[in-house]
């Protein structure tokens, strides 16, 4: 019922704008994923121009960084010289990767350069609105670690909350009440520091697409205009905007590559034993011309996960466009817990070796056998160096007597 009202309410303001955000232009290392990234840019510049929207808004995070390779300068210029000869105005706000430890940014640059119009305008401690078309325009930087949030707190609003008009504010800050699961330890701050009564908040920062009403019309975060990540790859496949038509919100998508996700979970197998699975597995998709995501996790019975021929695996997926692994959560086995004891050190050797026996499978290695050659070779593998020994002979010596124990003949 809100929303139908806030549709109604707006219906005959003729207002229509593209909100982006976190383009991060030049984020891959990979040049074919920059290319994407421009691509992506282009894709929105396009889009911009179809509808003939009166401004495009980007909310913070231009580029990756606050010096960018020129080349990916040049591109940009480009794209954004396009939306100036179709006489659709670019209003931006500098995002945490805008600045440099000096505090200077490209956006000053392209800003000079009459391509767009930096927002970000204060006076005595007061914000001052940019007005086009029928909207007004301010906002507020997004600074690494969330520094911003003095500004937020020294500022004076109450100017911009009483200024009537359509009233727009872009912010580049990750909001307390609106963080999702996994975001929990981002700085932010709470929405209530928001100036009160915008009729859209246009944000940025958060790589995550949120719409909600707020104030007189809606707060809006559209996502990253490209994914930036193995996780933003795998959760949103693609980079996306949101359109504002008369009161009317529609998320927009830019699709430039199939994405093929592959997950798998290592947990009760062997490497052999998963390095089939995940095999098996890319033989039964197409991953021609196509990103694809990699996922590997759990806990091996076994072994450890160098043991795995991620090499040959990488081969299968040659004909992707781009392979992104993660195998950050896979691990090999290993002793939970030990608990602490007390009593002679024979005492709690025997007990930790009858906890953890038969944790490995070996043929013809029964339980008994275990415990017999562990309490062997623990007298082995504890000698000393004898003076005057080479490492070398050492770790020889050893060998040889531990090879004994076993019963290996070489």
């Amino acid at each position: 019922m809100q929303n139908v009202f806030i549709s109604a309410l707006y219906v005959n303001l003729a207002m229509k704008f593209l909100h982006v955000a976190d383009c991060h232009i030049g984020g891959w290392q990979d040049p074919k994923m920059q290319l994407l990234g421009l691509e992506s840019f282009r894709k929105a510049i396009d889009f911009a121009m179809s509808e003939n929207v009166d401004f495009m808004l980007i909310a913070g995070d231009l580029f990756n960084t606050a010096l960018p390779q020129i080349d990916l300068v040049k591109e940009v210029v480009a794209s954004l010289k396009r939306l100036k000869d179709a006489k659709i105005p670019v209003y931006i706000i500098p995002g945490s990767h805008d600045f440099s430890p000096s505090g200077k940014t490209m956006l000053d640059v392209l800003e000079k350069a009459g391509l767009c119009r930096n927002v970000v305008r204060i006076e005595n401690e007061n914000l001052l609105f940019t007005e086009d078309k029928g909207a007004k325009i301010t906002g507020l930087f997004g600074k690494k670690g969330g520094l911003e949030k003095s500004y937020y707190e020294s500022l004076d609003f109450s100017g911009i909350e009483q200024e009537k008009g359509f009233k727009i504010f872009m912010f580049h800050t990750a909001l307390e009440e609106f963080k999702p699961a996994g975001m929990e330890s981002m700085e932010a701050q709470s929405v209530a520091s928001l100036p009160k009564g915008f009729d859209y908040y246009a944000g940025g920062h958060v790589h995550y697409i949120l719409q909600k009403p707020y104030g007189n019309g809606f707060l809006a975060y559209p996502g990253a205009l490209f994914p930036n990540n193995f996780k933003e790859l795998e959760e949103y496949k693609c980079g996306s905007a949101f359109l504002y038509d008369n009161g009317n919100m529609r998320l927009v998508k830019f699709p430039l590559k199939d994405v093929v996700s592959l997950r798998f979970n290592a947990n009760g197998k062997s490497p052999d034993e998963l390095y089939s699975e995940i095999c098996s597995a890319i033989s039964e998709v197409d991953v021609d011309d196509k990103i694809v995501t990699l996922r590997v996790d759990g806990t091996l019975n076994s072994g450890k996960p160098s043991d795995i021929n991620f090499k040959e695996i990488m081969s299968l997926l040659g004909t992707a466009y781009f392979v992104a692994k993660n195998i950050s959560g896979l691990k090999a086995p290993s002793f939970c817990e030990v608990e602490v004891e007390t009593g002679s050190t024979f005492d709690v050797e025997q007990n930790l070796i009858e906890k953890h026996v038969s944790q490995i499978s070996v043929k013809g290695l029964d339980p008994d056998k275990e415990k017999e050659l562990t309490n062997a070779l623990m007298p082995t593998l504890d000698k000393d160096k004898n003076a005057g020994e080479k490492v070398a002979d050492f770790e020889k010596r050893v060998f040889a007597d531990a090879l004994k124990v076993l019963g290996v003949e070489i």
